[in-house]
């Protein structure tokens, strides 16, 4: 499914530059370690964490879009790092628990 689609179907918020890519599955994890041994390019990251090490990680990997939920305000720094190095940062009011079964329901497992 296009990223887009899931932005419009959601209603997220899109924090960076955005590029339609492929979105191949989801991954949720707030621990970097974790991410960057489990995820899979074209995944999407659901996640709280808000540091500048997620566009590292999420950069290393090739992931779709990082996804931070809760209305967890993400630093500038962030933002103009991952858009430097074009990684998408989307944000959501909802809980990481909410967005999953969301994400579910549209078909993104």
């Amino acid at each position: 499914m296009k990223l887009k689609d899931i932005i419009g179907s959601l209603s997220l918020n899109v924090l960076t530059n955005l590029d339609d890519k492929e979105v191949t599955g989801v991954y949720i994890s707030d621990m970097l370690s974790d991410v960057m041994s489990n995820a899979k390019a074209g995944n999407l990251w659901v996640t709280i964490q808000t540091h500048k090490n997620i566009v590292a990680a999420a950069n290393l990997i090739d992931i779709s879009a990082v996804i931070v939920t809760q209305g967890t305000r993400v630093p500038e720094e962030t933002i103009d790092l991952a858009n430097r190095y074009n990684v998408i940062i989307i944000s959501t009011n909802d809980s990481t628990f909410a967005l999953s079964g969301k994400l579910y329901q549209i078909g993104i497992k």
